[in-house]
């Protein structure tokens, strides 16, 4: 058991990663509760599923266009200072949130300008964040690193909905808003606690006419890259849509209160915190792996999409979330690995754009099919994209890993021949 703990948790071994988790779980809890307050405001304000849809949108917008460019920067510059300015303007953004909320003055269209802002703001903020953490650990701890790191996003997602729903119940929405605003500091003091000396840096890309396209270039060339990016690309535009949906099911379907979408959130969470663990145990990546997560996973959504009640559903949103987090971390650590290091600010860029960019697109078609199919279809299209990814995929993910371990065999035969052989020397 002691044995199985240590390599659970083998990154917390290492001085700078630490304060980091700890800064991650404290901000993106204060996230997931703005994320509960401002779905219930959007539907308090409007009692539209497609405006649902269209706030979730204008928040990824951003992202879904200009991500490859912030990418870029992540590849070109210090990536801990990029990360102190973009903590510092999403806290004052929810700080104008909640003080709009506090006030009354809120109206939709306010919604939206702030969210579309935050969505600048992450155009430079996720692929940085994403990259970073590969400068915080070895590349043996990398996978640990990451997994962990998505776990800290689950663990939130927990604890936050769970603050939220008793806040929004108690005193209303714009404390949440605050907290969010709040949380942001745990980041920039962990950030500031880290010693640059025990860092891993890359060697910043020197600007050139053409990185972007380069960048683009590089992925379609790279099965390795390119296959788990389509996937990422249908999954994340029509499943991972769970802001717009499940808000729906919670009001429209069970007749709920914002407490129970904060419980179904709560409920993923823990499913998540979960998978997390118990993938972080595991030391091989198969990219095959990333197939049959998919087709679990939409399993999942779709036994959730037609739960008879609602104790039904909290349980199987534990099996969803613990599919989420099995295909995220896999998906996440296949292109960190994959990816050459003076490129893995521009890959991590075109996660972003494939799995929270896409949402412009997925976000209003989701929420338009709750909205006058039903709430239940807006996990049902979900589910089948999830499947759909998971099945087509297979066949390629299969021959990546198999020219992967020929690839692995050749050198392994390689570096015996060369131990074999010894150095001839000239005879003087």
């Amino acid at each position: 058991m002691r044995a199985v703990r240590a390599a659970t948790f083998s990154s917390m071994r290492l001085r700078n990663y630490r304060p980091f988790f700890v800064g991650q779980i404290i901000s993106t809890s204060g996230t997931w509760m703005q994320t509960v307050a401002q779905g219930w405001l959007v539907l308090r304000l409007t009692h539209s599923g497609t405006d649902l849809g269209l706030i979730t949108a204008a928040r990824f917008l951003p992202m879904m266009l200009f991500s490859p460019w912030g990418g870029l920067i992540a590849d070109r510059l210090d990536k801990r200072r990029i990360l102190y300015v973009t903590q510092t303007l999403s806290g004052l953004l929810a700080l104008v949130l909640a003080e709009l909320t506090w006030t009354h003055v809120i109206t939709l269209w306010m919604v939206a300008v702030i969210a579309l802002a935050l969505g600048c703001v992450n155009v430079f903020d996720n692929p940085t964040r994403q990259s970073f953490i590969a400068e915080m650990v070895p590349e043996t701890a990398l996978r640990n690193a990451i997994t962990l790191n998505s776990v800290t996003i689950n663990m939130a997602r927990v604890v936050g909905p769970a603050f939220a729903g008793v806040l929004i119940a108690t005193v209303g929405i714009a404390p949440c808003f605050l907290a969010n605003a709040i949380s942001f500091a745990a980041v920039v003091v962990t950030l500031a606690m880290m010693r640059a000396r025990e860092l891993y840096p890359v060697t910043p890309q020197p600007r050139q006419r053409g990185q972007v396209r380069e960048g683009l270039r590089y992925v379609w060339h790279t099965p390795e890259l390119l296959v788990p990016l389509a996937m990422i690309t249908l999954i994340g535009t029509l499943a991972w849509e769970f802001q717009v949906s499940l808000p729906l099911v919670a009001r429209y379907t069970f007749h709920g209160s914002a407490a129970t979408y904060g419980t179904m959130l709560a409920f993923m969470g823990i499913g998540a915190v979960i998978g997390g663990l118990v993938t972080a145990q595991r030391n091989r990546v198969a990219a095959v792996g990333l197939g049959r997560s998919s087709i679990g996973w939409g399993v999942a959504i779709l036994a959730a999409a037609v739960a008879p009640n609602l104790t039904t559903e909290y349980v199987l949103l534990l099996l969803v979330g613990y599919g989420s987090i099995s295909f995220n971390s896999l998906a996440k650590t296949t292109l960190q690995l994959a990816a050459r290091p003076s490129m893995r600010g521009r890959v991590m860029a075109l996660w972003s754009v494939a799995w929270l960019g896409s949402t412009p697109i997925g976000g209003p078609i989701v929420g338009w099919m709750g909205q006058h199919l039903g709430a239940r279809w807006s996990l049902v299209i979900g589910g089948l994209a999830a499947l759909a990814a998971g099945l087509a995929g297979y066949a390629s993910l299969v021959r990546i890993d198999r020219r992967s371990t020929a690839a692995a065999e050749a050198a392994a035969v390689e570096a015996s021949v060369e131990t074999l052989v010894e150095p001839v020397t000239a005879e003087p």
